[in-house]
């Protein structure tokens, strides 16, 4: 293990500031542990990246399949762990809590693997197909992969409702497409069958048959990994304030109180809530007050008026 070189890391301070301002406490505990783990390995990295990351040349050929396990906990400098960690501590709350710790980590653990194999077969298809061995070589890091599978569960656990990508709303099932694409306008030099990866992932869990053999598989073992049910209240904004049943309410176990964990995003959408981060992280020199709001707890009457006018444009 060797240690990052010291410097100003500005994206993690960012991300340190707006896990604070959330508050530690309010983060359901794999989401921390996830976000902990990216950031320990960020600063301590067991390998060089050109060592970490994946590619079919190092994986497959040289059959290096370590990297299958390094390369989503590893990232190219600290403002590719701020974007993925940021994300993935919004996605990680409002999953979590719906589908419970246990079986989140499973699937935190299960789709970091799978993506890189998919990545890999989408990576020596392409190398086959179009005879350009480069494709062989392409080599990817980091967690976003991961996030745009999480994506995918997110959209279809709460299908109504529109992002917005580049300006333009969006329907949500449509949403993780037009980032795909979008990210790709923007930083070209982004893994887009990373991100492929990812999203095939997700569909494969949502409407293949990956969940039920993670179910199956889960069956095998003695602590038996429970999936949560989920009772769904329904608005005419689409659903909302769900309920998670969790197995431990069974005799022997203490039933846990469900926690209101939109009470941390403020229920803004993922822009919105990176958005007052940055705000609230850099110390808004307009603002004539001697501190910044916490994150995500209070509101104004000004903006709780235009959270709601934007209500119907969130993205989960």
């Amino acid at each position: 293990m060797q240690r990052r070189s010291r410097g100003i890391n500005a994206g993690l301070i960012l991300l340190l500031s707006q896990i604070f301002h959330v508050g530690i406490n309010n983060i359901p505990p794999v989401t921390l542990a996830t976000l902990a783990l990216n950031v320990w390995f960020f600063l301590n990295p067991l390998k060089p990246l050109y060592e970490s990351c994946l590619s079919v040349e190092k994986c497959y050929q040289q059959k290096d399949w370590q990297r299958l396990l390094l390369s989503p906990l590893h990232h190219a400098d600290d403002w590719h762990l701020y974007f993925n960690m940021a994300s993935m501590l919004w996605k990680g709350i409002n999953l979590e809590r719906r589908l419970g710790s246990r079986w989140f980590a499973y699937i935190i653990i299960t789709f970091s693997l799978l993506t890189g194999v998919v990545y890999l077969f989408l990576e020596f298809a392409l190398a086959e197909f179009t005879d350009e061995p480069g494709f062989r070589r392409n080599c990817a890091v980091g967690f976003s992969g991961v996030l745009f599978a999480l994506k995918v569960l997110n959209n279809h656990y709460c299908p109504g409702g529109f992002a917005n990508i580049l300006g333009f709303p969006v329907p949500n099932r449509f949403a993780c497409w037009a980032e795909l694409v979008a990210i790709h306008f923007i930083s070209p030099g982004t893994s887009f069958a990373g991100h492929l990866a990812g999203i095939l992932v997700g569909l494969m869990y949502t409407h293949g048959p990956l969940k039920k053999i993670m179910e199956k598989c889960a069956g095998i073992f003695p602590s038996n990994i429970h999936y949560p049910g989920q009772q769904h209240h329904f608005n005419s904004s689409g659903y909302s304030g769900y309920q998670d049943y969790y197995p431990y309410g069974s005799p022997g176990y203490p039933e846990e109180a469900p926690m209101n964990y939109n009470a941390y995003t403020a229920g803004l959408s993922e822009e919105e809530q990176l958005e007052r981060a940055l705000r609230a992280s850099l110390w808004d020199r307009g603002n004539s007050r001697p501190s910044p709001p916490p994150y995500g707890f209070h509101l104004s009457p000004e903006e709780e008026m235009r959270r709601k006018r934007l209500h119907r444009f969130d993205s989960q």
